[in-house]
């Protein structure tokens, strides 16, 4: 099935609202429309220097759909992309409240 990648985004968070930077990419099909591939990471190296400086992130890029969490790794029940990206976004604001 071929695929087109169709978000490629790297925000620079300020480091008043928490440093780092939030990365988005998404692969969907080319025939269907549907997100197929996702990586949504929060990197922050000052946080955390190993995983490539990955804090939080999800994606599904080998062995299913997982989390990524100050390195540890846990698969996750996929719903949806859209609940992923809300799960993303709910991790990465509880951390920066927490600061």
């Amino acid at each position: 099935m071929a695929e087109i990648k169709t978000v490629d985004e790297t925000h620079k968070i300020s480091d008043k609202r928490g440093n780092g930077k939030l990365r988005r990419e998404i692969w969907v099909s080319e025939v269907t429309g549907q997100v197929i591939r996702y990586n949504l990471a929060y990197i922050n190296h000052n946080l955390h220097a190993h995983d490539n400086g990955r804090v939080i992130g999800y994606d599904n890029a080998h062995d299913g759909h997982h989390r990524h969490y100050f390195g540890k790794v846990e698969p996750v029940n996929f719903v949806s992309f859209e609940d992923i990206e809300n799960r993303f976004e709910q991790d990465w604001i509880a951390l920066r409240n927490d600061k």
